[in-house]
């Protein structure tokens, strides 16, 4: 082969490598190009995924936005909460929903999704509604139970709330939980006024009369009987007869600046072995409640019962409702008074005396008053 003919050889040996070459720039050129197209899609798929289903701005009333409550039982995976959450329409994709459960995972966070009821809008991106069962932000019902209520009124409170049946609140109250709480006086036939008056809260789901009860009765243990464990060297009054008298005092005084007052005329009657002729404990016996229309009869009022401190000498077997702090105070501090008797004028105040005939002159007063006013 002569020097031409090797020229000319590879002359094409060099235009049939130059097509490869070029084919192979031309796929690595291309490369980043489609690596671009799949992160974008990817992130397109991405950002529509973990979008809320709705917006609150575009929806057309006000109902597509309200929240959605969701019950995760105990024990359910990952997996299920989302096909669930995807079929409630709170999030657009259980795919999308794994994903970001693996990413919660693998940041090593503590804890994990949590069991209970959720209410959950469709206005949340996904972050936030997983975010929210992962800290077992779960739904909390409250109740509010003003002082000087009865196990009666909490039962019927407690009914026409939609928490349960008032009787099984009743058969809860009449089994008294010594062994929890041991500081209970024994022989109690049930726990009417150690159930403290307070608004509590209490996780959606876990609402059921032992679960009422035991949040009342840790109340009355953090906050009622230090205050008796404190002055209990000063008082006569054993736990049970301290809240069994603040009760009275709690239904008897309805202006603040007479709490002491009457808690010391009631102390008073006490320590002479006078009846402590107090009307709300007839109502109790009676399950009645006498209003300025329709007081308390002289039948009623003579009616026999353990709890009538107008038949009986002392306190009554066990308290009559559930006192507040002011009323357990007051008790342990009442006012060193000459008065033995008060009056109601039926405008929260009451007319105060010391002798059985001013007492009587105070209840003319009064009715003379209401016949005026009728």
């Amino acid at each position: 082969m002569n020097k031409e003919q090797m020229t000319t050889g590879s002359a094409r040996e060099g235009r049939k490598g130059t097509p490869q070459v070029s084919k192979w720039l031309f796929y690595l050129a291309l490369l980043p190009a489609i690596w671009g197209i799949c992160a974008w899609q990817g992130w397109a798929w991405w950002s529509w995924a973990s979008a809320p289903p709705k917006i609150a701005e575009t929806s057309t009333s006000p109902a597509e936005d309200a929240a959605v409550s969701i019950q995760i039982p105990e024990g359910t995976p990952s997996q299920k909460i989302g096909r669930d959450l995807e079929a409630a329409g709170l999030i657009r994709s259980s795919s999308a929903w794994n994903m970001w459960a693996r990413w919660l995972t693998l940041q090593n966070r503590e804890g994990g999704f949590q069991a209970g009821t959720y209410q959950l809008s469709p206005t949340q991106p996904l972050s936030a509604v997983a975010d929210k069962i992962w800290k077992g932000e779960v739904v909390q019902q409250s109740f509010t139970i003003p002082e000087g209520w009865s196990l009666q009124q909490m039962s019927a409170y407690f009914e026409a709330q939609g928490f349960f049946p008032a009787k099984d609140f009743i058969a809860v109250a009449s089994q008294v939980p010594y062994a929890q709480y041991p500081w209970l006086p024994s022989g109690l036939p049930h726990l009417e006024g150690f159930l403290y008056p307070d608004t509590y809260q209490l996780d959606g789901d876990a609402i059921s009369p032992e679960a009422v009860i035991k949040q009342m009765l840790g109340r009355f243990e953090q906050l009622a009987l230090p205050i008796y464990q404190k002055n209990q060297k000063n008082t006569k009054l054993d736990l049970k007869e301290w809240v069994t008298l603040a009760s009275i005092v709690e239904k008897e005084a309805v202006v603040a600046s007479e709490r002491n007052r009457i808690a010391g005329v009631f102390t008073s009657r006490l320590n002479k072995g006078m009846k402590l002729g107090s009307d709300p404990t007839v109502e109790y016996a009676l399950g009645i409640r006498q209003t300025k229309e329709k007081p308390l009869t002289f039948k009623q009022v003579e009616t026999p019962s353990p709890y009538n401190t107008y038949v009986n000498v002392g306190l009554p077997p066990t308290p009559i409702a559930s006192p507040g702090i002011a009323s357990l105070e007051a008790t342990l501090n009442p006012e060193n008074t000459e008065y033995l008797y008060f009056m109601a004028r039926y405008d929260g105040t009451h007319i105060f005396s010391r002798t059985q005939a001013e007492h009587d002159a105070a209840i003319a007063k009064v009715d003379q008053q209401l016949r005026s006013t009728q």
